[in-house]
């Protein structure tokens, strides 16, 4: 069973399809990646490939200002929906059903940038190296931004990126989450 395991939302369930392909993000790692990032009072958090939401909700159960999903699939983005509302986020969390690719581009265009970005694309696909290519290059991370990304640890990507700068990677068991800054010599 998922749960929300700290904030305001603490221990309301998150459903989850039963028989997806797909697997969520563990409570385990969860906890791990809100150790590291710490409080995230007032900051805009970005969750791709949000599948259930488990992830983004977490954010804004932890006082993130504004929450936006990326969610592809439909049935999820559904779940995702009443989530939130199980939740009671709806103020705070916006879904966007769409492939990841054309949501970037259209929050660029909103103008839009996050304090948080998130991505957790499913495993052993080959999305970690289209994704990280992807914000490489569009400027929605805000200027001390963060980007998080989960990941398996038999997936091979290129962490040599014009604008990302991979700062830290931590391994549990076959999942690692690596964590990457704007480069300051190109800030905005």
């Amino acid at each position: 069973m998922l749960r929300i395991i700290g904030g305001t939302a603490k221990g309301k369930k998150i459903n989850f399809p039963a028989g997806s392909k797909e697997r969520p993000t563990s409570d385990f790692l969860k906890e791990n990646i809100f150790n590291i990032l710490g409080s995230l009072e007032d900051k805009n958090f970005l969750d791709l490939f949000a599948g259930s939401g488990s992830v983004g909700l977490e954010a804004a159960s932890r006082h993130a200002r504004e929450v936006y999903f990326v969610e592809k699939n439909k049935r999820l983005a559904d779940i995702l929906r009443k989530n939130i509302s199980a939740c009671g986020q709806n103020d705070r969390c916006y879904v966007m059903v769409a492939e990841t690719e054309k949501a970037l581009r259209s929050l660029l265009k909103r103008g839009l940038k996050f304090d948080i970005l998130f991505a957790d694309p499913p495993y052993n696909r080959n999305l970690v190296g289209a994704t990280l290519t992807g914000l490489n290059h569009d400027t929605i991370m805000a200027k001390d931004g963060m980007l998080v990304v989960q990941h398996s640890i038999k997936e091979d990507f290129d962490h040599a990126m014009d604008h990302l700068e991979m700062t830290d990677q931590r391994k549990y068991g076959d999942n690692a989450l690596t964590f990457f800054k704007w480069r300051e010599n190109n800030a905005r």
